[in-house]
């Protein structure tokens, strides 16, 4: 892994400027985030204009559930990062090539068990989230032919944390697009010519599924060197299958718990009626391309500082946290008012009606206005686990971004004067607020004893 002998797509994370490499880092990232947003409103779209109400109902409700179904294992794919970047900064090529077969491996049975339990309890968990009874037959097809395509999904996933670990961004970027594409095209054909309704959109999902899957695994087969992926060297190494748990699971069971509490904040927004609802769905969407964006920088405080800690460079991990910090805050500044500016334009691409334009300006005025915040609090958080520490900022931020909000909910929100929608929206800003200073302070914490850790271990080797 000399300096020679690398190639235009991996980055050096350990020497140079930090600025331009990160923005090389995390451009591709974000252009991929934002595709994947997109390619993924193609399909409500087709379904709703081509298949009908019920068809797109039943496949937005399966949305929630996906998140939290596939959540646990896309943490362990950043375990998966964080452990690579680490071996690749400290120059440890025969542990690197042991966490590549062991995470490729484990992609595969994370899919497996994510097909099984999504094939065969589709229908029981549907029932459970009480989805209506005139939906739920095509909402458990969709959900069975979706979890077909799992165990692609998961290779992508972990393929392309392996890819960035040393630094590549710009394969998965070409993967996921040229993914999309087909994905789009196959939509459109499987539901307009072939009337094969939800069917047909899952089925296009997967065979692009399957695409990206096919195209990241080649890429690594044909890769030289530590990051060279050997069919049948596929196994599980004990040892870093414990180190990719120990960071993984945490980050897996943060996505979980973030995603039942939504559930109860969502609950409390429905209570508002259907306008307010519709409003508050069209504006999180609006707001999801501003959070894909501010989370390429996420991903770039666990790529550089995991690098970074491998080679030992510790003072240079202060360097990365502040650029992805001044990074992050930009990012969310201009994105996060840029949507609060042109809002009411955005907001009609989703509905013809007035009220719920006016209900969505709402929550944009308060949230996307100050969404920089919450960048703030992931890159916090991307440093800590690129540390190695992910149980620490789990705790934090569940405590913080989770517990607070819900006490907000039980609590002020229950007050009369105070049961407005604007408090519930206000939670989130208040909440990024305190987990953010919580966060930091575990971030001085952990560099101090870090430090004096290193210092002790240099004189006893004196």
């Amino acid at each position: 892994m000399e300096k020679r002998d690398k190639k235009n797509y991996e980055i050096d994370m350990c020497n140079g400027p930090i600025l331009k490499k990160l923005l090389i880092f995390a451009v591709p990232l974000m252009c991929s985030s934002i595709l994947q947003l997109l390619f993924n409103a193609a399909d409500v779209v087709v379904v709703g204009r081509f298949a009908g109400d019920n068809s797109l109902a039943a496949v937005g409700s399966n949305t929630a559930l996906i998140n939290l179904l596939t959540n646990l294992f896309v943490g362990l794919s950043i375990g998966a990062n964080v452990l690579a970047a680490k071996e690749y900064g400290g120059k440890k090529e025969q542990e690197l090539s042991k966490t590549v077969h062991t995470a490729m491996l484990l992609s595969i049975f994370s899919g497996i068990i994510l097909t099984i339990v999504g094939v065969i309890g589709a229908r029981r968990i549907l029932i459970l989230m009480q989805t209506p009874k005139d939906i739920i037959d095509l909402a458990t097809i969709y959900l069975r032919i979706f979890f077909l395509g799992m165990t692609a999904t998961m290779i992508y996933n972990f393929g392309s944390s392996i890819l960035r670990s040393i630094g590549d961004t710009k394969r998965p970027l070409y993967y996921l697009f040229g993914a999309g594409v087909i994905n789009v095209v196959l939509n459109l054909f499987f539901v307009i010519v072939l009337k094969m309704d939800v069917a047909g959109v899952a089925m296009a999902t997967v065979i692009s599924q399957g695409t990206s899957a096919f195209l990241i695994m080649r890429c690594l087969i044909k890769e030289r060197g530590p990051l060279k992926l050997v069919i049948n060297k596929l196994h599980i190494d004990k040892g870093k299958f414990v180190e990719i748990l120990k960071i993984g699971l945490p980050a897996g069971f943060q996505g979980i718990i973030f995603a039942l509490s939504n559930v109860v904040i969502q609950s409390s927004v429905n209570s508002f009626g259907g306008v307010v609802v519709a409003g508050n769905s069209a504006a999180a969407n609006i707001e999801g391309f501003v959070y894909v964006s501010m989370n390429a920088f996420y991903q770039g405080a666990i790529s550089f500082t995991s690098q970074n800690m491998g080679s030992g460079n510790y003072k240079r991990v202060d360097k990365v946290l502040i650029t992805c910090q001044i990074c992050v805050i930009t990012v969310g500044i201009v994105f996060g008012n840029l949507v609060l500016y042109f809002g009411h334009p955005l907001l009609r691409m989703y509905t013809s009606s007035p009220s719920v334009v006016n209900a969505g300006m709402v929550r944009l005025g308060i949230v996307a206005k100050t969404y920089a915040l919450c960048g703030i609090m992931d890159v916090m958080v991307g440093s800590l686990r690129g540390m190695g520490f992910s149980i620490m900022p789990m705790i934090v931020s569940l405590i913080g971004a989770c517990g607070l909000r819900l006490l907000w909910l039980a609590t002020v929100f229950q007050i009369k004067e105070f049961h407005t929608i604007n408090i519930i929206y206000e939670s989130y800003p208040i909440t990024w607020i305190i987990t953010i200073i919580v966060h930091i302070i575990c971030f001085i914490w952990v560099r101090r004893n870090r430090e004096n850790f290193n210092i002790s271990k240099s004189i006893s080797n004196a």
